[in-house]
C-alpha cells in the first residue's frame, strides 16, 4: 500500500498503572519489563508459566494477548482477551486492548464500540484516546482523530510522546493544513532530535525546502551513537529528498541508496515468486473463464478502480474525478486484497494458495456475494455519492476478480513512463507494504510484471480497462479528463478541470502536489541519476519507450 499517513502514535505496550496491578505477580512484572525491554520471547515464556499455574488469571491472559498484538497475532490475540472479558467484564485495560486487536484486523466499528464501553476516566487515558484518533483516521473523520490528538498535545500536565506530534501532522497534512503540519512534524523535533520518521514526513510533503540548518541537524542525528534503525533508514531518505532538491545527486543517491539497503534487509520480497504469481493469474484468468461466467457477480455500478503501480499519478487521478459531483473520492482500500488473501486459504508463508483457483468452484451466487460482500465493507468510506473510487494500486493483480465479482465496475490504470515510475518508486520510503521497492533491480522487474500482467487484461477483458497515461495527463490535462469521464459515463464538470481546489481528504505521498496545478516538476527527474541506473534500463529494454499497450 502506497499510503504514507499510516505510522500512528501506538498505544503503549503496558503503563505503569497496569505495572502496579501486575505487582503482585514477580512473574508478570518480569514478563511486562521483557516485552518493555523488546524481549518478546522471554515475556511470552513467563506469561505462559503463570497461566499455567493460574489458568484464570486475567492479567496474564491480557500481557500475553499484548504479545500477541505485537507480533502480528491479531486473531489469536482477540480471542484470549475475549476469554478474559468474559472473566473480569469490568477489566478496562484489557478493554482496550481487545479494541486495538479488533482494530488492527480492520473491525474500526466494533472497535470503537469496545472503546465506548470502557468507564471513565480510562476512556480518556493517552491510550483510550490514542486508540480512537487511530481508528477514526483508517474511518476517514480526519477532524475527530485531530481534535483527538490536539487533546493529547496541548496537555501540559502529561506531555505527550513526540511521536502523538507527528500523528497530529499526519492528520493535519491529510486535511490540507499542510503549514499546520510542517509546525507539528517540528514540535516533534524538538522532543525528539532524532525523530528520523519526523524527518521524511517533512520532506514527503514535497513541498519544504529543507534549509542548511535542517540538513546539518539531519547529519548530525544520522551520527549520533543512539539513533535507532528506524529513525536512520527515515533521515537516509529524508536527507536523499534535500540534497536532490539542492542539486547534490551523487550525495543524494547515496543516502537513498543506505536507506533502501536497509528496508530491503528488513523486509521479505521474492521476485522469482512474483513473477510465477503473474504467470498463474494469466494462466487461469483466459477469456472462457470470462465467458463461462460472466455477468455472475454483483451488478452495483459503483466502484472505480484506480490501480497500477505506486508513484505513477493515481492520486492525480483520483483527484479529478473525486472532484466530480457524482463521485466519492475515499483512499486505497484493502477490501480486494483482503478477499483474494481469504479466497487463498494460507494460515502461514510456506503453505500453496488456493487463489486464484478456488473460483472454478463458485457458482454464480458465489460470485454475487462476493461483490455484494465488497460493496458493504466499503459503505464505511463513501459519502453519499453514486459512485466511488478505490485506489489501492496492488488492486492490478487482482482485476480478473473484481471482474468476476463486480462486472460492471469501471477500471482505469494508473500508468507512469517507466524510468521516471521507477526511480521515483525507489526514493520513496512506503509507510506500508511496497516491499518489492527497495532494490532498483527488483523495482524493474516488478514493473515488466506489472506490465505483460495489464496487456493479459487487456487482450482477456477487451475495453473494459482505461489506460491513462501520467504524462499524457501532464501535457494534455483537458483531453484527458474527458476520456476520464467519459469512460465513467459521467458528463465533464468544470471542477475536474479545477482539482486543485477540491477540499477532500488525501493521504498518499502526492497530497499536497495534487493540491496544485498541473506542474511538470517530475518529468523525466530520473535523468539526474542516469548514471545510477543502468541497471534498471538493462532489465526494462524496449519497455523504455514501448510501455504502452
Amino acid at each position: 500500500m502506497t499510503d504514507n499517513t499510516q505510522t500512528k502514535s501506538e498505544p503503549p505496550i503496558i503503563s505503569q498503572a497496569e505495572l502496579a496491578k501486575l505487582a503482585g505477580s514477580p512473574d508478570l512484572v518480569e514478563a511486562a519489563n521483557a516485552l518493555l525491554d523488546k524481549n518478546i520471547e522471554r515475556a511470552e515464556k513467563l506469561c505462559r508459566k503463570v497461566l499455567k499455574a493460574d489458568p484464570l488469571n486475567v492479567n496474564a491472559m491480557c500481557l500475553l494477548a499484548n504479545i500477541g498484538t505485537r507480533l502480528g497475532q491479531y486473531k489469536d490475540a482477540a480471542h484470549l482477551l475475549e476469554r478474559c472479558l468474559q472473566l473480569a467484564p469490568d477489566f478496562h485495560t484489557a478493554r482496550l486492548h481487545y479494541a486495538n486487536a479488533l482494530s488492527k484486523q480492520r473491525k474500526y466499528q466494533n472497535a470503537l464500540a469496545e472503546i465506548k464501553r470502557v468507564g471513565h476516566p480510562v476512556c480518556e487515558s493517552f491510550m483510550a484516546v490514542t486508540l480512537r484518533a487511530n481508528i477514526l483516521s483508517q474511518l476517514g473523520d480526519h477532524e475527530e482523530a485531530v481534535r483527538l490528538y490536539q487533546t493529547l498535545t496541548h496537555n501540559k500536565q502529561y506531555p505527550p510522546p513526540p511521536r502523538v506530534f507527528v500523528s497530529l501532522a499526519h492528520g493535519l497534512k491529510t486535511l490540507g493544513k499542510q503549514d499546520e503540519a510542517v509546525t507539528a512534524y517540528r514540535q516533534a523535533l524538538i522532543g525528539d532530535p532524532l525523530l528520523g520518521e519526523a524527518y521524511w514526513s517533512l520532506a514527503n510533503l514535497k513541498t519544504v525546502t529543507f534549509t542548511a540548518k535542517d540538513i546539518k541537524a539531519m547529519r548530525k542525528a544520522a551520527a549520533d551513537k543512539h539513533i535507532t534503525r528506524e529513525d536512520f533508514f527515515h533521515l537516509c531518505f529524508a536527507l536523499g529528498k534535500a540534497l536532490e532538491d539542492k542539486g547534490e545527486y551523487e550525495e543524494s543517491f547515496l543516502h537513498y541508496k543506505r536507506g533502501n539497503m536497509i528496508k530491503k534487509r528488513l523486509i521479505k520480497y521474492n521476485r522469482n515468486r512474483h513473477y510465477e504469481d503473474t504467470q498463474r493469474l494469466k494462466a487461469f484468468f483466459t477469456p472462457a473463464l470470462f465467458k463461462e461466467k460472466a455477468q455472475q457477480g454483483d451488478m452495483a455500478k459503483d466502484p472505480i478502480f484506480i490501480l497500477g503501480l505506486p508513484r505513477a499519478g493515481s492520486t492525480l487521478l483520483e483527484q479529478i474525478l473525486a472532484s466530480h459531483s457524482q463521485i466519492d473520492g475515499t483512499h486505497e482500500l484493502s477490501e480486494i486484497i483482503s478477499i483474494a488473501r481469504r479466497l487463498g486459504g494460507k494460515k502461514s508463508a510456506p503453505e500453496k494458495t488456493q487463489y486464484p483457483h478456488i473460483l472454478n468452484q463458485f457458482e454464480p451466487q458465489q460470485l454475487a456475494d462476493l461483490g455484494a460482500e465488497y460493496i458493504e465493507r466499503t459503505k464505511v468510506y463513501r459519502a453519499g455519492a453514486p459512485y466511488f473510487i478505490d485506489k489501492m494500486p496492488n488492486n492490478f493483480s487482482h482485476i480478473g476478480l473484481i471482474h468476476l465479482i463486480l462486472p460492471n465496475a469501471k477500471i482505469i490504470d494508473a500508468r507512469r513512463n517507466p524510468m521516471d515510475c521507477c526511480f521515483s518508486v525507489f526514493k520513496q520510503l512506503f509507510a506500508r507494504g511496497q516491499h518489492f521497492s527497495y532494490s532498483l533491480q527488483d523495482i524493474a522487474h516488478y514493473y515488466k510484471n506489472y506490465v505483460d500482467l495489464m496487456r493479459h487484461w487487456q487482450k482477456t477483458l477487451p475495453n473494459r480497462i482505461l489506460l491513462v497515461c501520467h504524462e499524457d495527463v501532464l501535457f494534455d490535462t483537458e483531453a484527458q479528463i474527458k476520456r476520464l469521464l467519459d469512460f465513467c459515463n459521467l458528463p465533464f464538470e468544470e471542477s475536474c478541470v479545477r482539482f486543485y481546489e477540491t477540499k477532500r481528504a488525501v493521504r498518499t505521498a502526492s497530497s499536497e502536489q495534487v493540491r496544485q496545478p498541473i506542474n511538470t516538476k517530475g518529468f523525466e527527474t530520473w535523468r539526474n541519476f542516469e548514471s545510477h541506473l543502468a541497471p534498471v534500463q538493462a532489465i526494462l529494454g524496449d519497455l523504455q519507450t514501448d510501455y504502452k499497450w
